[in-house]
């Protein structure tokens, strides 16, 4: 196992990633902490480091996951200044709005932050994660996974915007890629999806009125970012035990469409392609 571990960490500023920042943040390892802007960025970086986490071990980084630019930026950024990658946790995420909200890059919202951003994310690192020996994916994805369909003709909802299906359908779109990563990219040697817990965070309103400590959460988190804890490649967990994903986040016919259609709507190639 390397001695100075990576792990980046996308949605650091509150919440789960937060706190699972501040637990991987031992020595040994150094935590790329992602936040959208700058002001948040500082505020979590002052708040880890007063929490007593050793400021050696962090390393801000910028992106707003609703302009894709942004995320290539960032994943350019993290791949000069890294050699290798030991661990991309996908946690940032949104609730989403109660009406629709089109990205600069002509995406519902929902599904380019929860899903279409961590996939350009994830590919544009696919070297730097082949390059260590661990090269592991983490997908916060959610239960809710199981009620969500692809709305392959419409995935922006043009028509029809429902907030809690646009959520959904980004978390099963998530939790699919997890099974893309296994079965298509061959450069990622671990893919894992994770439902946290329904945990008291801005997420909560998909869930419940009530839900159970940030700390929890984090824990489950945290302990499959370890690079050190074994996992089950290809699988969804629910809280610390593997579960049953829904029948279309494993169907291959699916899977592999939707990896296509990620392709095109992230333009991944005109990404790949160095800036003059």
């Amino acid at each position: 196992m390397p001695e100075n571990r990576v792990i980046m960490l996308t949605g650091s500023t509150d919440g789960i990633g937060y706190e699972t920042a501040r637990r991987l943040a031992t020595p040994g390892t150094t935590v790329v902490v992602h936040a959208r802007n700058e002001e948040e960025g500082s505020a979590a970086y002052r708040r880890l480091v007063d929490s007593g986490v050793d400021a050696r071990r962090l390393q801000p980084a910028i992106a707003d996951f609703a302009d894709l630019r942004q995320v290539a930026d960032l994943a350019a950024a993290v791949a000069d200044t890294y050699p290798r990658l030991d661990v991309l946790v996908n946690n940032a995420g949104i609730g989403g709005t109660n009406h629709r909200t089109v990205t600069k890059d002509g995406h519902e919202q929902t599904f380019q932050v929860n899903y279409l951003a961590p996939y350009l994310l994830t590919r544009l690192l696919e070297n730097t994660l082949a390059a260590s020996p661990v090269g592991r994916v983490v997908n916060v994805s959610s239960s809710l996974h199981r009620g969500g369909r692809i709305n392959w003709t419409d995935p922006s909802w043009k028509r029809r915007y429902n907030r809690g299906a646009a959520y959904a359908q980004s978390k099963l779109a998530l939790t699919m890629f997890t099974a893309a990563l296994t079965e298509l990219e061959p450069k990622i040697h671990e893919a894992i999806s994770v439902h946290p817990g329904i945990i008291a965070t801005g997420m909560l309103a998909h869930y419940s009125y009530r839900g159970r400590p940030v700390s929890e959460g984090a824990e489950v988190v945290a302990r499959l970012a370890d690079p050190e804890a074994k996992v089950l490649n290809g699988c969804f967990y629910d809280g610390r035990l593997p579960a049953r994903a829904a029948s279309a986040a494993v169907d291959p016919e699916s899977v592999g469409k939707l990896w296509r259609v990620s392709e095109r709507m992230t333009s991944l190639e005109q990404h790949r392609t160095p800036r003059a």
